[in-house]
């Protein structure tokens, strides 16, 4: 198990040319009343077709680091670049799927996936195409027999499966997890975690995701990046060196959560309250 710190300037070693670099990401939020320094400092190196998780405590920036990689909010200071091209605003190459599944009640299964699809080029006004597309993409979360079913009519793992499928379907670049599994029961966040390696490997995106749960971070990432407590700041970063699929109940998985909660544990920061 390979833990490295690191560097002084927070720089990560990396291949020449990333997919995603954050250089010096820092974010503070102000108001009337007060200053809040969500997110020291940042730098980050993200391969293509990596899983990298985020890990930390409540309030200690990673959700707030992944609204920054999704454009949803601007850093107070440093960069994120995509591709060469640095990240200005939301766009479909870089999606988010929620923490709630966000999906629209009024739509049925196969609509909700296709809704995201109007706006690609390659699917304006070809209705045949983006429904073939939402099929394709609901057999891989194994759901192509509820495809005109009701959003009220499926169970809470498997909302969660349509919105994966709905994130995925104008194929961007980067997708982007903010912890959307806690409220699952165990059982349907094991076959989640099975079906979303299964989908890494066929589809080869690259992944950011965010959990404060040591056995997730294992079971999914490639690579497990562990920030401290509010301000965060990268303390350590981990290599999961395992072959996929990856079973959370296995002892191996287990022993690389235990390794990655020490960690946080042995961190020499105050985790704050949440951001």
């Amino acid at each position: 198990m390979d833990v490295t710190s690191p560097s002084s300037d927070g720089r990560q070693e990396a291949s020449p040319q990333p997919k995603l670099r954050l250089v010096n990401v820092a974010k503070t939020f102000a108001n009337a009343i007060q200053t809040v320094h969500a997110l020291n400092p940042t730098s980050l190196e993200i391969q293509e077709g990596e899983y990298v998780v985020l890990f930390g405590p409540s309030g200690c920036g990673k959700s707030t680091l992944l609204n920054m990689i999704a454009g949803f909010e601007e850093p107070s200071s440093g960069e994120i670049i995509l591709d060469g091209q640095a990240v200005e605003g939301p766009a479909n190459e870089r999606l988010m799927m929620f923490q709630e599944h966000a999906l629209f009640p009024w739509m049925n299964v196969i609509d909700n996936v296709m809704y995201g699809l109007k706006w690609e080029a390659a699917f304006r006004w070809r209705f045949l195409k983006r429904r073939r597309r939402a099929l394709e993409l609901l057999q891989m979360v194994h759901l192509e027999e509820f495809a005109r079913s009701s959003i009220h009519e499926l169970s809470g793992g498997m909302k969660q499966r349509v919105a994966l499928a709905r994130a995925l379907a104008p194929d961007p670049q980067v997708l982007l997890i903010d912890e959307p599994f806690p409220a699952l029961d165990a059982l349907v966040r094991a076959k989640l975690y099975t079906e979303l390696q299964e989908i890494l490997v066929r589809t080869r995106k690259t992944i950011v995701s965010v959990t404060h749960d040591p056995r997730e971070a294992a079971c999914l990432g490639d690579r497990v990046v562990v920030f401290t407590g509010r301000p965060g700041r990268i303390k350590a970063e981990m290599k999961i060196d395992l072959p996929r699929p990856r079973d959370i109940n296995d002892p191996q998985v287990s022993s690389y959560a235990a390794l990655i909660s020490s960690q946080l544990e042995n961190s020499d920061e105050t985790p704050g309250s949440q951001t």
